[in-house]
């Protein structure tokens, strides 16, 4: 890619950016969250056109019109944000586009013979061929969007974020099948804010920054973190946690006690007290985000109370958590927190109309300002609160979430993988701001698929296992690899 040139209205989104990549090798591609690098996948992936520049592939200068030109050409995108379809099967969202047909017919047994050959080939055999993906986790979800860019001839496979959902084991699994991809000369272009992946898969390194290449071909392995940190930000980052406060004679705010959601988890009881910060660990699947929701009243409980201060919240009302200061940053922020068509301003201001309302209509001014304010503190990239959420990048429409649940100044905040497709820089200023809030007395439960973000951000630890609490205790007592015994054996604690 030469001298790549994408513009949209009041923005200048990718400024002459170059990369190339080879045979067999996997080419990861570095930047903040507004860097660049969504939009250059998806000039590449034959979704957006560019402006300026070229693309040069296999030897011959090419023209991507869409995605099925680009899929043709043998370049397939695995997007962090997945375009399933949730109303088909495993198998027809596989081979859509693409069935193997006879006289107009599909041959349905070939097709889920194929997608089970390809999720085995995945290391998920377990997952049917026959199952809705509107029933699968995020974590089967990604596996099934993997297994539908396998199924194609494909030279080169992009991978926007493809980690961000899996655990420890499913991450092992996908580097296993990226070493086997590039050993048959397939090449990956690899994204992903764990900096940590990048020196154990990747072989070089490009990082782009507000839409130029600052650095190119860097070797993965011996381009120092920090170097490729400064890169990225401009800046050096202190990587740090911040630092812990006590909580002795603080009130308990959250209390939830025997909360059962059948087939998902039982009998699950913890506090959270003003100024706390309590972790959910545990593998996906575990229940982490269900009990999440289930506190938020999106799952009705089959038992089980949730009491927020003195007040009682109603099983499966949403209405009721709100109302009484719960706030919920979801896991998957595009389907379950955000208005995409909406305007960044409406989305913040979303959980607090009633504050702007006047005579029945809404102040729009005052929601403006509100949500400047908000966004402005987050280092929300490009600026402006006028333009649709849409536009914005992943780690960027993750602080939009957070900005709305701030002007509600939530008494318990929940926040679902905080942090996931959020860059480096921007990540130090969340760990900041959810240890501000907790300072400033908010209740904070927090699910990461991070182990380290759990034990860093907080006070108090529970580890979860199929449904079931395992551990609860502080986080200073527990290390990565006493909660991955945990999480993996079951077996308790050992001194």
């Amino acid at each position: 890619m030469r001298g790549i040139v994408k513009t949209f209205p009041g923005v200048r989104a990718l400024d002459g950016v170059e990369l190339d990549v080879r045979p067999g090798e996997v080419h990861c591609l570095l930047g903040q969250n507004g860097a660049g690098k969504s939009t250059l996948i998806k000039v590449l992936s034959g979704a957006h056109h560019p402006d300026e520049g070229e693309i040069v592939w296999r030897g011959q200068r090419v023209r991507l019109s869409h995605p099925m030109a680009a899929m043709r050409q043998g370049i397939a995108t695995i997007y962090q944000e997945l375009d399933l379809v949730d109303g088909l099967s495993v198998a027809e969202n596989i081979y859509l586009g693409h069935e193997p047909a006879t006289a107009g017919f599909s041959r349905r047994g070939e097709i889920r013979r194929n997608a089970a050959e390809l999720l085995a080939r995945l290391g998920h055999p377990e997952i049917s061929p026959r199952t809705l993906v509107g029933n699968l986790s995020a974590a089967g979800q990604q596996i099934v969007s993997m297994a539908r860019a396998l199924s194609h001839d494909v030279r080169l496979i992009i991978m926007d974020e493809p980690s961000a959902v899996l655990d420890q084991e499913e991450v092992g699994r996908l580097f296993a099948v990226i070493r086997d991809l590039t050993a048959e000369g397939v090449a990956v272009i690899y994204i992903s804010h764990r900096l940590e992946e990048i020196r154990e898969i990747g072989d070089r390194v490009t990082v782009l920054k507000d839409g130029r290449t600052v650095a190119s071909g860097l070797p993965a392995e011996e381009t120092p973190t920090s170097q490729l940190i400064h890169l990225m930000t401009g800046r050096d980052i202190e990587y740090l946690f911040p630092e812990r406060r006590p909580l002795d004679g603080a009130p308990v705010v959250l209390d939830v006690a025997g909360l059962t959601l059948p087939g998902v988890f039982a009998d699950i009881g913890f506090q959270v007290r003003a100024g706390e910060i309590v972790g959910l660990a545990g593998l996906v699947g575990s229940g982490r985000s269900e009990i999440l929701e289930t506190v938020y009243g999106a799952r009705r409980a089959a038992a089980g109370t949730v009491m927020v201060g003195e007040r009682r919240l109603r099983r499966g009302s949403v209405g009721s958590a709100v109302a009484a200061g719960v706030g919920l940053c979801p896991e998957e922020r595009k389907s379950q927190g955000l208005l995409l068509d909406e305007s960044v301003y409406r989305n913040v201001s979303l959980a607090t109309f009633g504050r702007f309302a006047r005579g029945g209509f809404l102040n729009g001014a005052g929601e403006r300002r509100a949500a400047e304010e908000h966004t402005k503190a987050l280092d929300v990239r490009p600026a402006g609160v006028e333009r649709a959420v849409r536009t914005l990048s992943g780690g960027n429409q993750q602080k939009i979430v957070l900005a709305r649940w701030l002007l509600r100044e939530c008494r318990v905040l929940l926040l679902d993988e905080p942090t996931r497709g959020v860059d480096v820089g921007a990540r130090s200023e969340i760990y900041a701001l959810i240890r501000r809030l907790a300072d400033e007395g908010v209740a904070v439960v927090l699910v990461s698929s991070e182990v380290p973000e759990v034990l860093g951000l907080a006070d108090r630890v529970l580890v979860l296992r199929e449904g079931q609490v395992v551990h609860t205790g502080p986080a200073e007592d527990i290390d990565e690899h006493r909660v991955l015994d945990l999480v993996m054996e079951g077996s308790e604690v050992r001194p």
